[in-house]
This record gives structure tokens, C-alpha cells and sequence, in this order.
């Protein structure tokens, strides 16, 4: 059961209340960027409100992010978060290209997460219920090899994909306001949200992920990986605090 009332919001999932905005004090993640197939990443999209951006003509942005979650209003869990950069189609249109590249450099491309599985039913519940976001629980095994982490996703028994990405660095993100779109009840919903980190060590290229036989697997082949990220991003210590979704 979920309710709601005003200001602050409160929302309650397996008798625990969740009050807005949702704060994540300390958690460790690993981030890559892929070009992928625009025309394969445009199908994935539930609606016509949003559209991917390209940085390339008819080449988008996929990000994979994989997320332990130490400190956060909404548990201790392990997070992968597969999610394309988008833009409202009713929104006047930037410099091509260019501008998509240093929008994403700079945090302020606007994401859709496609698929968010997680490891804990809380998290899943309140995820789904608060946001929309589309999350799901499922295996996911975490275990470092040698100065690199690895994580090991599996959905309905079937490997879905393998990311490694190496550990460690010096720098700090400062605070930045960002923006995820969902679909709640039908309708485009936006979230802001800020983060920060530090620790943070901020790659070229990266290692390509293994795909597995799940049928995600398969459509991540359709979008072209596996393949070498453009960027990987590594942070030992991340913050962000979450506010309610806004319909747009």
C-alpha cells in the first residue's frame, strides 16, 4: 500500500514511511558511456515526449552505472542502472552535436532509465512506487579483481551482462543539479535530483561489458555492445539527495 500527503511528501511501502526528498549519504559506483544505434535506442522509448539526443548522426548515448548503495534513505543495495540521454522533443534543440557532447561532460544531459534492476525488495518497491522507475529485483553479484570491481548481472537465471571497471581516483565532483524523466500512470514525469562525489577517477575508454543470453542481452547486442565506452567514471564516495517526481 502506498499513501501521500503534502508537504513534506510520505510515502509508506512494507510499513515504512519514506518522507521527500530521499537522501543517498555515501554509496561507491562505476559509470560508462557507449555510442549506440540511435534508431535501436529510439524504439525503447514508451512514449513521444522524449526523444534520445545524438552526439554522432544516428549514433546516441547509453549509460551503464553500477551502484553500492551504503548509506541511503532507502536501504544498503546493489543497483545497475541502464539509461539513454534524452531531451524533451518540445524543447528548443541545442547546438548537434557539440552541445549533447558538453551537456553530458558537464551533468546537464537529462537521462530515461530503460532498466534498473536491483538486489533488495524495499528499494524496488518504493523505486517503482515513488518514481516509476522500472525497477526490478535480481542477482547481482559484486566481487573485485585485483585494482578493478566487477559486477555480474542475472535476470530470471540467465546472464544479462558482466562490467568491470577499474577502481580508484583523486578528484571531486562538486555538487551538480540533474534531471531523470520516468512515466507515472502514463504521463512524463520529471525528477531533479544532486550529486557529488569524491574520490572520483575519471577515465577514457574502459573495458567492453560481456553480454550474456537474457533477452536484454540481446537488445544491448541490437544497440551495438559489447563494445569499448567512450568514458568511465569511478566513484568511491557519491551523495545525492532525490526530490518528488513533477509531471511534465
Amino acid at each position: 500500500m502506498v499513501t501521500a500527503s503534502s508537504a513534506p511528501a510520505r510515502y509508506t511501502f512494507q510499513g515504512r514511511t519514506v518522507t521527500m526528498p530521499v537522501v543517498v549519504r555515501d554509496a561507491t559506483s562505476a559509470a560508462a558511456t557507449y555510442v549506440v544505434d540511435a534508431r535501436a535506442a529510439r524504439a525503447l522509448l514508451p512514449g513521444p515526449e522524449l526523444d534520445v539526443v545524438e552526439i554522432f548522426p544516428g549514433r546516441a548515448l547509453l549509460s551503464v552505472a553500477c551502484i553500492d548503495y551504503r548509506d541511503n534513505d532507502l536501504g544498503d543495495y546493489n543497483e545497475v542502472s541502464l539509461a539513454f540521454f534524452v531531451r524533451e522533443r518540445r524543447a528548443p534543440a541545442g547546438i548537434p552535436y557539440l552541445g549533447t557532447a558538453l551537456d553530458v561532460l558537464r551533468g546537464r544531459a537529462a537521462t530515461w532509465i530503460w532498466k534498473l534492476p536491483v538486489d533488495q525488495s524495499f528499494t524496488c518497491e518504493a523505486g517503482r512506487g515513488i518514481w516509476g522507475f522500472p525497477k526490478t529485483v535480481e542477482r547481482i553479484a559484486v566481487d573485485d579483481v585485483g585494482a578493478d570491481r566487477r559486477w555480474r548481472l542475472a535476470v530470471d537465471g540467465e546472464d544479462v551482462l558482466t562490467f568491470t571497471a577499474a577502481r580508484g581516483g583523486r578528484r571531486r565532483l562538486p555538487d551538480m543539479e540533474m534531471v531523470t524523466f520516468s512515466w507515472i500512470d502514463g504521463r512524463l514525469h520529471r525528477t531533479g535530483f544532486v550529486s557529488g562525489a569524491d574520490g572520483v577517477g575519471i577515465r577514457l575508454g574502459g573495458t567492453a561489458p560481456t553480454l550474456g543470453t537474457h533477452p536484454i542481452a540481446q537488445t544491448l547486442h541490437d544497440l551495438g555492445l559489447p563494445a569499448r565506452p567512450l568514458m568511465t567514471v569511478w566513484m568511491e564516495h557519491s551523495h545525492a539527495t532525490f526530490a518528488a517526481p513533477e509531471p511534465v
